[in-house]
Protein backbone atom coordinates (compact mmCIF):
# COMPACT_ATOMS: atom_id res chain seq x y z
CA UNK A 1 0.00 0.00 0.00
CA UNK A 2 1.37 3.59 -1.01
CA UNK A 3 -0.12 6.86 0.39
CA UNK A 4 0.66 9.83 -1.52
CA UNK A 5 0.90 13.41 -0.25
CA UNK A 6 -0.08 16.14 -3.22
CA UNK A 7 0.71 19.63 -2.75
CA UNK A 8 -1.04 21.26 -5.52
CA UNK A 9 -0.34 24.45 -7.44
CA UNK A 10 -2.87 27.18 -7.17
CA UNK A 11 -1.74 28.86 -10.03
CA UNK A 12 -2.68 25.80 -11.70
CA UNK A 13 -5.96 26.60 -14.60
CA UNK A 14 -6.52 22.38 -14.31
CA UNK A 15 -5.81 22.48 -10.40
CA UNK A 16 -8.41 25.28 -10.11
CA UNK A 17 -10.64 23.23 -12.71
CA UNK A 18 -10.64 20.04 -10.70
CA UNK A 19 -11.33 21.87 -7.26
CA UNK A 20 -14.35 23.39 -8.74
CA UNK A 21 -15.50 19.80 -10.54
CA UNK A 22 -14.99 16.28 -8.55
CA UNK A 23 -14.95 14.42 -11.07
CA UNK A 24 -12.49 16.29 -12.92
CA UNK A 25 -9.87 15.49 -9.97
CA UNK A 26 -11.43 12.21 -9.92
CA UNK A 27 -9.80 11.84 -13.73
CA UNK A 28 -7.14 13.79 -12.76
CA UNK A 29 -5.66 11.59 -10.16
CA UNK A 30 -6.32 8.34 -11.92
CA UNK A 31 -3.68 9.49 -14.82
CA UNK A 32 -1.24 8.21 -12.37
CA UNK A 33 -2.54 4.70 -12.56
CA UNK A 34 -2.77 2.25 -14.86
CA UNK A 35 -6.01 1.80 -16.96
CA UNK A 36 -6.94 -2.00 -16.42
CA UNK A 37 -11.01 -1.01 -17.46
CA UNK A 38 -13.81 0.70 -15.95
CA UNK A 39 -13.68 -0.31 -12.75
CA UNK A 40 -10.08 1.50 -12.71
CA UNK A 41 -9.88 3.16 -9.42
CA UNK A 42 -11.38 -0.21 -7.15
CA UNK A 43 -8.99 -2.42 -9.26
CA UNK A 44 -5.76 -0.10 -7.88
CA UNK A 45 -7.54 0.37 -4.56
CA UNK A 46 -7.29 4.30 -5.38
CA UNK A 47 -8.97 6.44 -2.59
CA UNK A 48 -8.13 10.45 -1.42
CA UNK A 49 -9.49 13.03 0.29
CA UNK A 50 -8.88 16.71 -0.34
CA UNK A 51 -7.92 18.02 2.82
CA UNK A 52 -9.33 21.09 4.14
CA UNK A 53 -8.16 24.16 3.58
CA UNK A 54 -8.74 28.04 4.09
CA UNK A 55 -9.41 28.87 0.45
CA UNK A 56 -6.02 30.13 -0.28
CA UNK A 57 -2.09 28.95 -0.78
CA UNK A 58 -1.60 25.63 -2.40
CA UNK A 59 -4.21 22.54 -1.25
CA UNK A 60 -3.09 19.00 -0.10
CA UNK A 61 -4.50 15.85 -1.38
CA UNK A 62 -4.13 12.39 0.22
CA UNK A 63 -4.06 9.39 -1.97
CA UNK A 64 -3.86 5.80 -1.02
CA UNK A 65 -3.05 3.16 -3.62
CA UNK A 66 -2.69 -0.52 -3.29
CA UNK A 67 -0.52 0.15 -6.92
CA UNK A 68 2.43 2.73 -6.64
CA UNK A 69 1.65 5.80 -8.65
CA UNK A 70 3.18 7.74 -11.15
CA UNK A 71 2.49 11.33 -10.23
CA UNK A 72 4.79 12.29 -13.62
CA UNK A 73 1.80 11.90 -15.44
CA UNK A 74 0.04 14.64 -14.07
CA UNK A 75 -0.41 17.98 -16.19
CA UNK A 76 2.96 19.84 -15.89
CA UNK A 77 2.71 22.49 -13.24
CA UNK A 78 -0.09 20.82 -11.11
CA UNK A 79 2.14 20.22 -8.11
CA UNK A 80 4.19 22.46 -6.74
CA UNK A 81 7.80 21.94 -7.39
CA UNK A 82 10.11 19.99 -6.25
CA UNK A 83 9.79 17.83 -2.78
CA UNK A 84 7.06 19.89 -1.40
CA UNK A 85 4.81 18.93 -4.48
CA UNK A 86 4.43 15.37 -3.98
CA UNK A 87 5.93 12.66 -1.65
CA UNK A 88 4.97 8.97 -1.65
CA UNK A 89 5.70 6.23 1.29
CA UNK A 90 5.55 2.95 1.04
CA UNK A 91 2.80 2.09 4.44
CA UNK A 92 2.36 -1.85 4.25
CA UNK A 93 4.28 -2.17 7.32
CA UNK A 94 1.72 -0.06 9.45
CA UNK A 95 -1.15 -1.99 8.02
CA UNK A 96 0.73 -5.06 9.78
CA UNK A 97 1.00 -3.97 12.82
CA UNK A 98 -2.38 -3.35 13.29
CA UNK A 99 -4.20 -5.73 16.16
CA UNK A 100 -6.89 -5.94 18.23
CA UNK A 101 -7.07 -3.61 21.03
CA UNK A 102 -5.55 -0.69 19.78
CA UNK A 103 -6.05 2.78 19.95
CA UNK A 104 -5.41 4.93 16.95
CA UNK A 105 -6.60 8.58 15.85
CA UNK A 106 -8.29 9.26 13.10
CA UNK A 107 -9.86 11.42 10.16
CA UNK A 108 -12.50 10.24 7.86
CA UNK A 109 -14.55 12.24 4.92
CA UNK A 110 -17.63 10.62 4.47
CA UNK A 111 -20.51 10.44 2.23
CA UNK A 112 -23.09 9.87 5.10
CA UNK A 113 -26.28 9.14 3.95
CA UNK A 114 -29.41 6.99 4.60
CA UNK A 115 -31.44 5.73 1.13
CA UNK A 116 -35.55 6.47 0.95
CA UNK A 117 -37.95 5.19 -1.51
CA UNK A 118 -38.38 7.03 -5.14
CA UNK A 119 -38.30 6.19 -9.12
CA UNK A 120 -34.97 4.56 -8.70
CA UNK A 121 -35.36 0.84 -7.90
CA UNK A 122 -32.54 1.15 -5.82
CA UNK A 123 -33.79 4.57 -3.83
CA UNK A 124 -32.13 7.48 -3.35
CA UNK A 125 -29.51 9.06 -1.32
CA UNK A 126 -30.13 11.80 1.32
CA UNK A 127 -27.13 12.99 2.90
CA UNK A 128 -27.70 13.06 6.90
CA UNK A 129 -27.15 16.44 8.01
CA UNK A 130 -27.52 16.31 11.98
CA UNK A 131 -24.96 15.51 14.11
CA UNK A 132 -26.81 12.91 15.74
CA UNK A 133 -27.58 10.94 12.82
CA UNK A 134 -23.97 11.14 11.33
CA UNK A 135 -22.63 9.68 14.61
CA UNK A 136 -24.87 6.91 14.24
CA UNK A 137 -24.02 6.25 10.86
CA UNK A 138 -20.36 6.22 11.36
CA UNK A 139 -20.95 3.46 14.81
CA UNK A 140 -22.98 1.48 12.08
CA UNK A 141 -19.97 1.67 9.55
CA UNK A 142 -17.47 0.87 12.76
CA UNK A 143 -18.54 -2.01 13.43
CA UNK A 144 -18.83 -3.49 10.14
CA UNK A 145 -15.13 -2.49 9.58
CA UNK A 146 -13.94 -3.68 12.94
CA UNK A 147 -13.40 -1.20 15.57
CA UNK A 148 -15.23 1.26 17.85
CA UNK A 149 -15.63 4.55 18.74
CA UNK A 150 -14.03 5.80 21.96
CA UNK A 151 -16.40 7.71 24.16
CA UNK A 152 -16.01 11.04 26.50
CA UNK A 153 -14.35 10.01 29.76
CA UNK A 154 -16.57 12.49 31.35
CA UNK A 155 -20.12 12.02 29.53
CA UNK A 156 -21.39 8.15 28.80
CA UNK A 157 -22.42 6.77 25.99
CA UNK A 158 -20.77 10.14 24.00
CA UNK A 159 -18.00 9.30 21.41
CA UNK A 160 -15.10 11.11 21.31
CA UNK A 161 -15.29 12.24 18.04
CA UNK A 162 -15.60 15.82 16.16
CA UNK A 163 -17.94 16.26 13.78
CA UNK A 164 -18.15 18.78 10.91
CA UNK A 165 -20.46 19.18 7.92
CA UNK A 166 -21.83 22.32 6.07
CA UNK A 167 -20.79 23.75 2.29
CA UNK A 168 -17.10 23.39 2.80
CA UNK A 169 -17.78 19.64 2.45
CA UNK A 170 -19.95 19.63 -0.61
CA UNK A 171 -18.53 18.80 -3.87
CA UNK A 172 -20.27 19.27 -7.33
CA UNK A 173 -19.56 18.24 -10.26
CA UNK A 174 -20.34 17.25 -14.41
CA UNK A 175 -20.40 13.76 -15.04
CA UNK A 176 -21.42 12.25 -18.57
CA UNK A 177 -24.68 11.16 -16.84
CA UNK A 178 -25.31 14.33 -15.15
CA UNK A 179 -24.63 16.54 -12.58
CA UNK A 180 -23.06 15.75 -9.28
CA UNK A 181 -23.62 16.77 -6.24
CA UNK A 182 -22.49 15.26 -3.00
CA UNK A 183 -22.29 16.35 0.94
CA UNK A 184 -19.36 15.44 2.75
CA UNK A 185 -19.16 15.00 6.82
CA UNK A 186 -15.30 15.19 8.55
CA UNK A 187 -15.24 12.83 11.78
CA UNK A 188 -12.14 13.39 13.63
CA UNK A 189 -11.44 11.50 16.90
CA UNK A 190 -10.23 8.39 18.42
CA UNK A 191 -11.06 4.62 17.33
CA UNK A 192 -10.08 1.31 19.11
CA UNK A 193 -9.92 -1.55 16.58
CA UNK A 194 -11.83 -4.78 17.49
CA UNK A 195 -10.66 -6.91 14.59
CA UNK A 196 -7.75 -6.69 12.83
CA UNK A 197 -8.69 -8.16 9.65
CA UNK A 198 -11.84 -6.23 9.10
CA UNK A 199 -10.01 -2.94 10.02
CA UNK A 200 -7.02 -3.62 7.95
CA UNK A 201 -10.13 -4.18 5.13
CA UNK A 202 -11.76 -1.12 5.81
CA UNK A 203 -8.47 1.08 5.70
CA UNK A 204 -7.77 -0.59 2.04
CA UNK A 205 -11.01 -0.06 0.26
CA UNK A 206 -12.73 2.63 2.35
CA UNK A 207 -15.76 3.76 4.45
CA UNK A 208 -18.95 4.34 2.59
CA UNK A 209 -20.08 5.85 -0.76
CA UNK A 210 -18.80 8.03 -2.85
CA UNK A 211 -14.85 6.98 -2.89
CA UNK A 212 -14.70 7.83 -6.98
CA UNK A 213 -15.07 11.53 -5.59
CA UNK A 214 -12.94 12.19 -2.27
CA UNK A 215 -14.94 10.18 0.39
CA UNK A 216 -14.30 7.16 2.39
CA UNK A 217 -10.51 7.10 2.73
CA UNK A 218 -10.24 6.32 6.81
CA UNK A 219 -6.59 8.06 7.85
CA UNK A 220 -5.31 6.89 11.52
CA UNK A 221 -2.11 7.54 13.61
CA UNK A 222 -0.78 6.97 16.93
CA UNK A 223 -3.00 8.77 19.66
Amino acid sequence: MYLSRLRLNPQSREVQRDLADCHEMHRTIMRAFPEVGPSARAACGVLYRVEPHRGYGPVMVLVQSRVQPDWSRLPEGYLLPGPLGCAVKDISGLLEAIRPGLWLRFRLLANATRKIRSENPNGRRVPLRKEEAAVAWLRRKAEAAGFELTELSSVQNLADVRVLGGSAFRVEGRHPAGRITLEGVLFEGRLRVVDADRFREALVTGIGPAKAYGFGLLSVGPV
